[in-house]
């Protein structure tokens, strides 16, 4: 009997289904509609490895602009582990960003393998879990959905909290059934936003992007209360960013997960500062 060959190819969206479910069974908690936004960012940067048409190994390789990328989904079904195929999709995804900075958010376990394969560790970026309480009216001022603002002065505002440019992504994240998309506006210019969106146990922020601290806690506040009261919710901060600590400490929030950001080059050079929310572990 012939042994089986691997596969490896594209995904279609269908499968970006698959990707979503494996991530859900090793608990990363992914978004209800985060497939269709995830595939926005780039079709062609899911791979899926396959034996006799069986589902063994998925990966995502997304890049973004010409000098960027990321890659997330890395999973391997359990029965399979241990063969060989990780390293085999692995090698395929970053074979397709080469010549890239890459970036990669890894799980504690898989560490060491990320630093062997030319990664080196930026920060930590840490999951913190809280419960809405009781509503009540906090200050919204200036606080509106994005709707209300002009697409190209979010995308120029996302730009300098990203690497790189990510217009397609973000205008399916943004406008995703189900989330909360708040943008602060002082009258003049964009001065933070953020998202909260649906998932299969309670909700993620992400981004929270914001100037000072006290536009992020607004922002945060009207985030948080598009949900119910008792309502799980979660936020991703670069530990590297103390009025992020600062928030998720005042808020009574509990630390639940973490993982390392690394890059295969330069860390990039953006304003930590304002970065509250991580958009997401997957697509950076």
């Amino acid at each position: 009997m012939a042994e089986p060959i691997l596969d490896i190819r594209t995904m279609r969206r269908a499968d970006l289904d698959l990707a979503i479910e494996w991530a859900a069974r090793e608990g990363w908690n992914p978004g209800i509609r985060d497939a269709a936004c995830f595939f926005a960012a780039d079709p062609e940067g899911f791979l899926l490895a396959s034996l006799d048409d069986q589902p063994v190994a998925v990966i995502s390789a997304v890049r973004y602009g010409e000098e960027f990328g990321f890659v997330g989904f890395y999973i391997v079904e359990p029965a399979f582990r241990g063969q060989g195929f990780g390293l085999r999709i692995w090698q395929a995804a970053m074979e397709r960003l080469a010549g890239r900075n890459v970036g990669i958010d890894g799980v504690v376990a898989q560490q060491e393998n990320y630093l062997k394969s030319g990664f080196r560790l930026a920060y930590r970026n840490i999951r913190y879990a809280g419960r809405q309480g009781p509503g009540g009216s906090g200050d919204e001022a200036g606080i509106i959905p994005l709707t209300e603002i002009p697409f190209e002065t979010l995308a120029a505002y996302d730009r300098r909290h990203f690497p790189a440019p990510r217009e397609d992504f973000l205008r399916t994240w943004i406008a995703q059934p189900g989330g909360a998309a708040r943008g602060a506006w002082d009258g003049a210019r964009l001065r933070g936003y953020g998202l909260i969106r649906p998932c299969r146990q309670g909700h993620k922020i992400g981004p929270l992007f914001a100037d000072d601290p006290e536009v992020g806690e607004r922002l945060f506040q009207a985030l948080t209360r598009s949900v119910g009261e008792g309502e799980l919710f979660y936020l991703d901060i670069p530990e590297t960013n103390p009025d992020a600590v600062d928030l998720v400490c005042r808020h009574a929030m509990e630390m639940v997960f973490e993982t390392a950001r690394m890059y295969t080059g330069e860390c990039p050079r953006l304003p930590i500062s304002s970065m509250f929310g991580v958009t997401s572990f997957e697509l950076g």
